[in-house]
């Protein structure tokens, strides 16, 4: 009895197509850096050509800046999640920090945003951005976007640097590697923002 094996690749809709393609993205830019998110990087892992990832990103920079608003909507609705079972009392309000930090760190959006700007795209930011403010929006009532506005100045400055340089410089300091996870939440707390009044609720 012989088998016979389909070498037919599946076929994707475009949608299902540029998801993956992203996807794939992400886990290169992960396991080995933003320099390694490549459009042939890419193609290659989702055994597509060259030609059809360009298709959906455009270039190089298109694909990075698509990554990088994917990765800010997920943490940003992650975080939107987050904010509103603490202020049910359902969450630690230090999940929002760790998630921020681990966002800009473990995630990768720190290193791509830096790369895509020292790159000359100076556009960079701009889906991280977006996101951040649809996210303030959100998160806003009774008049105090103000106030969160400032609370999410600190944690996304915080957790950017952390990301740049917080090993190193913690390591020089003699401190934790969580040290500034810890000061960014004890500055939160002594904010007279919302997240501070979650903690008391």
């Amino acid at each position: 009895m012989s088998i016979v094996i389909s070498t037919e690749r599946k076929r994707l809709s475009p949608d299902e197509s540029r998801t993956a393609a992203l996807e794939a993205a992400r886990e290169i830019l992960i396991a080995e850096g933003p320099q390694a998110v490549t459009l042939k990087a890419v193609a290659t892992k989702v055994g597509r050509t060259h030609a059809n990832v360009l298709h959906h990103f455009g270039s190089a920079l298109g694909l990075q800046k698509a990554l990088a608003a994917m990765l800010a909507e997920s943490v940003c609705d992650s975080i939107a999640e987050t904010v509103l079972s603490a202020r049910r009392g359902e969450a630690d309000p230090r999940l929002i920090v760790d998630m921020t930090f681990d966002a800009f760190d473990q995630q990768g959006a720190g290193a791509l945003a830096t790369w895509m700007i020292m790159s000359g795209n100076k556009d960079a930011l701009d889906p991280i951005l977006s996101a951040i403010h649809n996210l303030v929006d959100e998160l806003a009532d009774d008049n105090e976007d103000g106030l969160i506005k400032e609370d999410t100045l600190t944690l996304v400055l915080m957790a950017l640097g952390d990301a740049l340089l917080g090993k190193p410089m913690a390591d020089a300091l003699g401190l934790p590697r969580e040290a500034a996870r810890d000061i960014a939440y004890k500055q939160l707390m002594a904010s007279p923002g919302v997240i501070a009044r979650m903690a008391a609720a």
